[in-house]
This record gives structure tokens, sequence and C-alpha cells, in this order.
């Protein structure tokens, strides 16, 4: 298990200045962008695909300082009712899933996209309560028509040996374990979690728990490390469905935190414990969405505290038990 980073907090710099930053703080792994929401500041996918010489360049960058890639991120809504922005989206995924083949990169990170509510809707509608009535008919029609595109993509995934990871998130389809486990079993083992505990948190879901959850169904394929932090002065008058924007931060009910500041380190080291218990032996890649601090900041507080939580070692003989 080693400490990885996300880096589009860094997109304002070369990929060479980045990684170069990077591996001088300790860390050993980056998750690179390469469309949708995270963009490709890093990683023009484009690019990189189907051309090696291009790939032979950033595989020696990679090396020169000594760093792997965990996966490549591309976080859109393949599910959108627009045609046309869903197009693009399943492009970028199934782009990434083949870039991350040639590359050796075993995970695609991505959300699950939201649907809308019917055939006829112009916009995706997270479905968050079962009644009045036409909105568990909502959820009906938006998991038939979820499994109907994950199970074709799961089976491209496959023929390309990539895992997709789909971080659980609100207003998507997807957004809490038995949603990650629900589709995992309508298609096939190649789609689970990047389990990113930041939006459990507000939830109120037991992150150990949770990750115990998936990691009995062999489902965990990659980790973002983030934190949140509820404030409960907020938070217990008007509940944690927050809409105020994320830069309001004395009004909003939950804050997502640098690693520490919302959980503290013994947390953290229950969270890399538990990992290990289930079997996960990836990267912790830290996504850096703070804004009560510059990125520079929250990425080394993280990567100080991780560093003190992962294990660098397999685990030995237990001779105490024999």
């Amino acid at each position: 298990m080693d400490v990885g980073v996300l880096t589009v907090p860094l997109g304002g710099q070369s990929r060479e200045d980045a990684l170069t930053y990077l591996s001088d703080i300790g860390v050993g792994a980056v998750e690179l962008g390469c469309g949708g929401y995270p963009g490709e500041d890093h990683l023009d996918r484009q690019r990189h695909l189907d051309d090696e010489d291009a790939r032979t360049e950033l595989q020696a960058t990679l090396d020169e300082h000594d760093l792997r890639v965990s996966a490549l991120a591309t976080h859109n809504n393949p599910l959108h009712p627009d045609e046309e922005t869903a197009a693009e989206a399943d492009e970028e995924l199934r782009e990434a899933i083949e870039l991350a083949a040639q590359l050796d990169v075993n995970v695609v990170t991505c959300f699950s996209g939201l649907p809308a509510g019917g055939p006829d809707d112009e916009v995706p509608n997270w479905i968050t309560a079962p009644w009045p009535t036409e909105h568990a008919d909502a959820h009906d029609y938006q998991w038939e028509v979820a499994v109907d595109y994950w199970s074709e993509l799961a089976e491209h995934a496959a023929d390309h040996g990539v895992d997709v990871a789909i971080e659980m998130h609100p207003n998507m389809l997807v957004y809490e374990p038995t949603g990650m486990a629900k589709l995992r079993e309508e298609t096939n083992e190649r789609i689970g979690a990047n389990f990113d505990p930041s939006h459990l948190y507000w939830q109120g879901i037991d992150v150990p728990k949770a990750i115990r959850y998936l990691g009995e169904r062999d489902a965990i394929h990659h980790f973002h490390a983030k934190d949140t932090k509820v404030y409960d002065a907020n938070a217990e008058v008007k509940g944690v469905l927050d809409t105020d924007d994320y830069t309001e931060e004395v009004d909003r009910s939950w804050l997502f935190r640098s690693v520490g500041y919302g959980h503290g380190e013994e947390h953290w080291k229950d969270v890399v414990s538990t990992l290990r218990m289930v079997g996960y032996d990836g990267a912790l890649s830290i996504e850096h969405e703070d804004s009560l601090t510059s990125s520079r900041e929250g990425l080394e507080k993280a990567v100080d505290v991780l560093q003190r939580a992962v294990f660098e070692t397999q685990p030995g003989d237990a001779y105490w038990a024999e």
C-alpha cells in the first residue's frame, strides 16, 4: 500500500514539475486525469492513445521520479439524458480504458452517471426517497438504464483487462455501498468501487464497516484519501443535504477537508488497517478539495498523516500464535 495523489490540484504546473514535486514530498503513485471533470492537464488522452512514443515518454518521466500510475481518471455522466453529453462521456471512458491497457495501468476511476427520471425527461434526477410513488418508478427506470449501459461497458473493460472503479458520489445513481454492490452484481467483477470516504462521512456511513462490506465482495478497486468534517452547528439545524456553495464555508453543514482535519490520525490508521484486512494493497490516492487551505499545503499535510498510517511491509509469520 502506498501514498498517491490525484494530480488535478497541480494542473497549473507542467507534468514534469508536478511529478518532481510529488516525488520530493514522498508520494509513490499518481492518478492522472484524462477526461471529464478531472480534465487532462497531465495526460492528453487522445495524444497518448495508440501513440507508443508518447507513452514511452510518459513512462520515462515516471521512472525518473520513481512513480507509478495507480489509475486514470475520467469522471463524467455517461447516463445523461442529453445524447451528445452522454456520448462524449462514454467516449472518454472507453478510450480511458483502452489507454489504461496500453499503459499497463489496471484501473480507471469514474462515476456511475445519473439518468433522467423517465425517457422523456431532459435533466438527470437524483432520487433519494421512494415516495411519492412516481419517484420509486423513476428509480426503477434509472436502474434499467444503468444496468443496460454498464453491462456493455463492463464487457469492454474485461476485453482490455482493466478494472473500472466507480466513486460513490451524491447526484449519481451509485452513491453508497449497497448500490455499488448491486451494480457489480448486475454486471461483472470488473466493476467495483473507487472508495472515497469523503462522500460517505456526511451520509452517516461508518467507513471501516463500509470497507468491510465491499471488501467481502472483492469490490474495492481503488481508494481516494479525502476527509470530510460535519459541522454540527449547521447540520443540526438544516441537516446534511446542503446546497450552499462549497466556498460558503461558515454556512455549510459539512466540508471536504484534508486528511486528518475531519477525522484524526487514529481513524485513518483504522481505515488503512481495515483495507489491509480485506486485501486491498493499492494506492491511497489523495484528492485535495479542502477550501480552507492551499493545494500544496493540503497535499503535504495529507501525505504526512498517511505516511504514518500505511504499512510498508507485508505481514510476517504470526509466531506468537504457534
